[in-house]
């Protein structure tokens, strides 16, 4: 009996599987598994205080992208393919999933974060030109990036 709560302890750890009971949701790019913070490699999102507009109607968008997140994840558990270097904060960088499909392509695809080609080589431009040219998500409001933004701050 001890071999086999064993052997699913160290598979769960294997496959980097996070689950809802265990999760946080920081904001649209960043979630926390028991006590590690992790940061989606390649997109940015809306910073929790950011300002959008909407038809010149202030609307905190980065809660917006929060609450899709959220939305997206629900109960499901997260796996994270994890990148060797931490950011400069001292957070994970990874690649999320949740039932085989990426939260970072989701969240662009969406219009509730970008891609961040500083980061991202570009990997999620693709499906940000389709929330852009669709109108989905902040491609409906007036922002500023939220790399622009932060700078600004």
């Amino acid at each position: 009996m001890k071999r086999v709560i064993f052997a699913v302890l160290l598979s769960l750890f294997v496959c980097n599987t996070g689950f809802a009971d265990d999760l946080r949701i920081v904001d649209g790019d960043t979630i926390k598994i028991n006590s590690e913070k992790i940061r989606f490699s390649g997109i940015d999102a809306p910073e929790r205080k950011q300002v959008c507009y909407l038809n010149e109607k202030k609307v905190f968008c980065g809660e917006l992208s929060k609450e899709k997140l959220k939305e997206k994840i629900g109960t499901d558990s997260i796996s994270c393919e994890r990148e060797k270097n931490k950011d400069r904060y001292g957070r994970t960088v990874a690649e999320c999933f949740v039932n085989g499909e990426s939260l970072s392509k989701f969240m662009v695809r969406s219009g509730y974060a970008f891609d961040w080609p500083r980061y991202s080589k570009k990997k999620y431009a693709e499906d940000e030109e389709y929330a852009k040219t669709n109108k989905l998500g902040l491609w409906t409001m007036e922002f500023e990036y939220p790399w622009i933004w932060k700078k600004n701050k």
